[in-house]
């Protein structure tokens, strides 16, 4: 991945980086096993939170832990009912999730069903009560510039804490520094945006927080994180 980083940006340390990142385990064949080894490691690496497929609620978070939980919803194709879509978002949140991340209907995107893609958010923002996060996932690597501009629009329309680049299972792709800096832009303060799909190495990470992200999603985690190099691991760019 090219891309420019700030200097700003370059002084972020190994654990700053950590506090970004949504821990993520969405494998179709992962166990609860699994995702007693996913807390267990973002404890140890201090990520903000676990991201997981609803099967796997409720978790069992230490006490203690500085660790929120995050599920998805929609997954990953984003072709479900509104209404099944807010069941799942607020079943999640009875079940102890802080977060959701929900999948746009992309198809309405392409199609420039704009007032479909918004009626979906909406329905899903309502089912998840005060304070629980909402991402919207909008599969930026699949859709126009201009669509991504139009769905990121709807998203804060209704409410949305998040826009969200990816699923990460989508064949186009995953995130890219043109998509959150288009992506940020569109939302301004009104939302964050949420970089997932690709972000392996700690550049990348640096990358997409230097064009506007204040999230990840990243399953490699450990591995993102030990390439730091030392100055960056001390903080002292």
């Amino acid at each position: 991945m090219t891309s420019t980083i700030s200097t700003s940006t370059r002084s972020l340390d190994a654990a700053s980086v950590a506090r970004c990142i949504d821990h993520t385990l969405l494998k179709p064949e992962a166990t609860a096993e699994d995702v007693t080894a996913l807390i267990a490691e973002a404890i140890e690496l201090g990520a903000y939170s676990v991201c997981v497929s609803p099967s796997m609620l409720p978790l069992r978070i230490p006490a203690g832990a500085d660790l929120k939980v995050a599920v998805v919803c929609g997954f990953p194709s984003g072709d479900h009912h509104s209404a099944i879509k807010a069941a799942e978002a607020a079943l999640a949140i009875e079940q102890g999730a802080d977060e959701i991340d929900m999948v746009i209907d992309i198809g309405a995107a392409k199609a420039g069903r704009f007032a479909d893609v918004q009626a979906d958010i909406a329905a899903v923002r309502a089912g998840i009560p005060t304070p629980g996060v909402l991402k919207v996932i909008i599969e930026s690597a699949a859709l126009t510039d201009a669509e991504i501009v139009a769905v990121c629009r709807a998203a804060v329309a209704e409410g949305a804490d998040f826009v969200k680049t990816s699923t990460g299972f989508h064949p186009a792709g995953g995130a890219t520094v043109h998509a959150v800096s288009l992506m940020k832009q569109t939302v301004g303060d009104r939302a964050q945006v949420k970089a997932s799909g690709g972000v392996r190495s700690f550049n990348d990470a640096l990358a997409m927080i230097a064009a506007g992200a204040t999230r990840l999603g990243v399953s490699g985690s450990a591995a993102l994180l030990s390439g730091a190099t030392p100055a960056e691991s001390a903080g002292d760019y």
